[in-house]
């Protein structure tokens, strides 16, 4: 009875020690300020009627057992308190439309500082897809392991036709070249990025070739879906097909992996544009 009582013991403890390290995950929901208002006609074309909107701009921070990571780095620094910064950096015309309202206390250096921690401290930077609002600031991290889908990285640099060629355009050609010298784990589909199943990145193309999010497991929140542009916002969910996709076939498979995720598992859909989810559970942390 000792041995056995002994051999249970030795069991529960390796247990304990194996298991996936979701029980000490933190997740912080910030923002690279907000764009509008305009509107939402703009960013989705079907929707029946015209409506403002004002937008939050997500980024995301996760501490990690095996290290910290950034999920998107926003719009870039140099857009930051004025019209002014803004053309100078950005298009006039992405500036004019999207108004963005960033504050250089919104960048993403900075909502670490908030968080006390600094750029160093992160280990990996994970990129849902390469556009001005998303890949921004990915220079500001040139001790992190960069993790995008291969064919992303060529999208960035090259971009489809009907999406823009400009090298300030939808696909800003400075945010990219300020890392290009960088460490990347170049994938082609899903990564287990620890090797644990708390955090997966899977592919969603549709917004653009190489489009990727990310499945975290939180010990009381339990499995979220960070969805970035494969889901914009709820008007999406509700059956309202995003603008600006280089493929609606492709868009629409991803939006219903998505939905598949949060009805077969019980995920939580988080969604990078969208406002009332923002002022729900942005600008704190997530257990």
């Amino acid at each position: 009875m000792k041995k056995t009582g002994l051999l249970a013991s030795l069991i529960a403890t390796l247990c304990i020690s194996t298991a996936p390290s979701a029980q000490s995950q933190e997740l912080y929901w910030a923002t690279s300020g907000m764009f509008g208002p305009f509107n939402i006609q703009g960013l989705i074309p079907t929707f029946p009627t015209a409506k403002d909107i004002t937008i939050p701009v997500s980024m995301w921070v996760l501490k990690h057992p095996k290290g910290n990571v950034v999920f998107d780095t926003g719009n870039n620094v140099a857009i930051s308190d004025s019209a002014e910064n803004c053309k100078a950096y950005w298009a006039a015309g992405s500036c004019d439309f999207l108004k963005p309202s960033q504050k250089r206390s919104d960048v993403i250096d900075m909502q670490l500082k908030k968080l006390g921690m600094s750029t160093d401290d992160i280990k990996v930077v994970v990129t849902s897809h390469t556009h001005l609002d998303h890949a921004g600031n990915i220079g500001m991290f040139p001790k992190a392991i960069h993790v995008l889908q291969k064919k992303e990285l060529y999208q960035g640099w090259w971009p489809e036709k009907f999406q823009g060629r400009a090298v300030n355009g939808s696909f800003v050609l400075g945010d990219i070249a300020a890392a290009r010298d960088y460490t990347y784990y170049e994938i082609d589909g899903e990564l287990d990025l620890f090797g644990d199943g708390t955090v997966k990145i899977f592919p969603t193309p549709g917004h653009t070739l190489g489009h990727q999010s990310m499945k975290i497991k939180l010990p009381k929140t339990g499995s979220v879906v960070i969805t970035q542009d494969a889901v914009w916002m709820q008007e999406n969910l509700d059956g309202y097909v995003a603008g600006l996709n280089y493929s609606q076939q492709a868009y629409i498979d991803s939006v219903t992996k998505i939905k598949m995720m949060r009805d077969l598992e019980g995920a939580k859909i988080l969604m990078s544009h969208d406002a009332g989810q923002f002022q729900a559970m942005g600008d704190r942390w997530h257990k």
